[in-house]
C-alpha cells in the first residue's frame, strides 16, 4: 500500500472512531429514554435511528483498513452486522413507548437488548484487532487488558439480563423474590442506564485511545509510521 492510500485509509479509520465515540453514548441514551416514554420520545424515531446509524457508519469507515488482514476484516464485519441489526430494531423503541401492550414491540426491544450486548463484545474484539495492526505497543497492552475486563463485564450483564428475562417470563420465584423483581422493574430506567454505562464508557475509552494513537503515533508530519 503506497503512502497516499495509507493516509486515506487511516483518515477513514479516524473518522470512523470519532463516529463510534459519539454514537455509542447517544445510542444508549436515545434508545433507553425513548423506549421508556420520557422527554426524548417526543422526537419520534429520529434520535434512536440517527444514533444507531452513526454507530453503523463508523464501522463502515473501518472496514477498508488493512483489507488483507482477514481476522481483522471478519471482526469488523461481525460488529457491523450487529450494528445493522440494532439500527433495524431502533424504531421499536418509540413504537413500544406508544403501545407497550403489543408483544411484537416488547420482543423486539428484548432482542435489541441482547444484540446490543453482543455488539459491544464484537466491537471490543475489533478494537483489540485494530490495536494489533498499529505500531504502538502501549496501546496493544492497554487493549488486551481493558478488552478482557470489558468482556467479563459484558458477559456478566448478559447473564443478569437472561436471568431477569426468564424471571419475568416464568414467574416461579418465591414471593419475596417476586417483590424484589417488582422493585427492580420500577427502577428499570436507572438499571438500564447505570448497568449499560460502564461497558459503554470503557469502550469509548478504548475507541479514544485508538484514535489518539493513530493521530499522534502514525501521523508524524504526514509521514505515517510503518504498520505491521
Amino acid at each position: 500500500m503506497n503512502q497516499d492510500s495509507l493516509l486515506t485509509s487511516l483518515a477513514r479509520v479516524v473518522r470512523g472512531l470519532s463516529c463510534l465515540f459519539w454514537g455509542l453514548p447517544l445510542a444508549l441514551l436515545a434508545c433507553t429514554r425513548t423506549a421508556l416514554g420520557e422527554l426524548w420520545s417526543q422526537f419520534g424515531i429520529g434520535l434512536p435511528v440517527v444514533s444507531c446509524g452513526l454507530v453503523w457508519f463508523g464501522l463502515k469507515q473501518l472496514e477498508q483498513f488493512q483489507t488483507q488482514e482477514r481476522v481483522w476484516v471478519r471482526s469488523v464485519h461481525r460488529a457491523e452486522l450487529l450494528a445493522l441489526l440494532n439500527l433495524a430494531l431502533s424504531p421499536f423503541t418509540w413504537w413500544w413507548s406508544r403501545r407497550p401492550d403489543v408483544s411484537l414491540f416488547g420482543a423486539s426491544l428484548l432482542l435489541m437488548l441482547f444484540s446490543g450486548l453482543a455488539f459491544l463484545l464484537a466491537l471490543n474484539h475489533s478494537l483489540r484487532r485494530l490495536a494489533a495492526l498499529l505500531p504502538d505497543e502501549t496501546l496493544r497492552s492497554d487493549m488486551r487488558l481493558f478488552t478482557t475486563v470489558n468482556t467479563t463485564l459484558l458477559s456478566t450483564l448478559s447473564v443478569f439480563a437472561t436471568a431477569w428475562t426468564l424471571a419475568r417470563e416464568f414467574p416461579v420465584l418465591p414471593s419475596h423474590l417476586q417483590d424484589i423483581l417488582e422493585v427492580l422493574e420500577q427502577a428499570r430506567v436507572f438499571l438500564v442506564v447505570s448497568l449499560g454505562l460502564p461497558p459503554v464508557a470503557l469502550t469509548m475509552t478504548l475507541v479514544w485511545k485508538a484514535k489518539e494513537a493513530i493521530v499522534t503515533d502514525v501521523y508524524r508530519g504526514n509521514h505515517p509510521a510503518r504498520l505491521p
